[in-house]
């Protein structure tokens, strides 16, 4: 395409992006109900989750809550920084938002899991247990549960700083341009932006971070059990020791043989004068 056609079709894109989706459709009561609808779809599949997990390793109620209460506020810190970043950018905000989204999807989702294996390694090092994400203590305490939410906060801080400083690249401004270039019906564009495409990025998001933030719960009820496993076959193993160590258990069962071997001889003796 020569050079100087490019000017004309941005702008003829940027006429139809903000007559398609001002910069308060975001907020507006539209919007408002898209989102809130997105909330509570994202609420029952992390519901969902708990009950698709197995009896055994099934986290109580109270765990439950720990665990999902910091992904959700790290979704909403995040939700609406991008909703005001995107009102704030120049373009299209629903393209904006959409493109920050799927960014904190993916490269976000990586620098997540870095920041909390990072913060665990240094826990378990340092043993500050109330750090280790997924270990509240016997019974859980609020104490743990807020320190590891703070951590997790700081950490969606910096995930949503890094991904704002990519966002600036002039590559991304070629993918806002065609990503929705499709879509002409304003509130379909905000539907598919607020509502479609979170959700199922969001299904997966979710239920993968919140594998993250419990793994110390399920990784504690994992070495009980083996622990428990493990004494078993040791005690096990002790009396096969005991049995085979011992004299008298093994000369006694020579005894109880050479008497039932006598007694089925005499019977045989018995047999044979009658």
């Amino acid at each position: 395409m020569p050079r100087s056609i490019l000017p004309s079709v941005a702008s003829t894109y940027d006429n139809r992006s903000r007559a398609e989706c001002e910069k308060d459709a975001l907020t507006d009561s539209f919007g408002w109900a898209v989102q809130i609808l997105l909330a509570s779809l994202a609420f029952a599949c992390l519901v969902l989750k708990r009950f698709c997990e197995p009896r055994s390793e099934r986290r109580t109620w109270l765990v439950w809550f720990y665990d999902t209460s910091k992904q959700g506020l790290g979704a909403m810190v995040i939700h609406f920084a991008n909703i005001f970043l995107a009102s704030t950018f120049s373009g299209d905000p629903c393209t904006w938002y959409l493109v920050s989204f799927l960014l904190d999807s993916s490269v976000g989702l990586l620098v997540i899991y870095a920041g909390i294996r990072l913060t665990i390694y240094l826990a378990e090092r340092n043993r500050w247990e109330y750090l280790i994400f997924g270990e509240y203590g016997s019974p859980p305490s609020p104490f743990a549960w807020s320190c590891q939410c703070a951590i997790y906060m700081s950490i969606m801080g910096v995930e949503k700083i890094l991904i704002t400083g990519l966002i600036q690249l002039e590559f991304w401004d070629s993918v806002r341009e065609w990503i929705l270039s499709p879509i002409t019906n304003p509130k379909l564009e905000i539907a598919l932006v607020l509502l479609i495409v979170p959700f199922f990025v969001n299904v997966l998001m979710f239920w993968v971070t919140d594998n993250f933030l419990m793994r110390g719960h399920r990784g504690r009820k994992r070495s009980k059990r083996d622990s428990r496993n493990s004494l078993r076959h040791q005690r096990a193993d002790k009396e096969s020791e005991d049995e085979e160590d011992n004299p008298l258990l093994s000369g006694d069962d020579e005894l109880l043989g050479v008497k039932e071997d006598l007694q089925l001889r005499s019977k045989k003796l018995r047999s044979q004068i009658v």
